[in-house]
């Protein structure tokens, strides 16, 4: 089993920043495979970026390619999502996820979820 718990999310203008964190508990973090999705309300549940149990491969949306950064270290347990150059189309629930396949991009390829943090882009 493990635990995620998302945090950072909060209320930035377009074209602002955010970083969100996702840290872990259980089994051995580096086991994983972790990715980030979104969902907006009335939509389904997207893809955002995903990051290999090591770290040295990474895959994002094509929405999110050039402005977000996924990241991770395991020595704290943690992934990250770095979120440049926002937009109100960013507006949306962001979850972590460890995962079962390498930088998958479906959510039945991942195991254990958080509990999400919303992030609001104003216009």
């Amino acid at each position: 089993q493990v635990q995620l718990v998302e945090s950072g999310g909060g209320l930035v203008q377009a074209g602002g920043s955010l970083r969100l964190s996702c840290a872990a508990s259980g089994r051995t973090f580096s086991n994983y495979p972790m990715g980030w999705f979104r969902q907006a309300p009335g939509k389904e549940r997207e893809f955002v970026a995903a990051i290999s149990n090591s770290g040295g491969s990474t895959k994002y949306a094509d929405s999110v390619k050039g402005r977000f950064t996924i990241s991770r270290d395991n020595a704290k347990n943690t992934v990250y999502l770095q979120m440049n150059s926002l937009k109100p189309e960013d507006t949306a629930v962001y979850y972590c996820a460890a995962g079962l396949v390498t930088l998958g991009a479906r959510s039945y390829e991942y195991k254990y979820w958080g509990q999400g943090t919303q992030v609001t882009v104003s216009s």
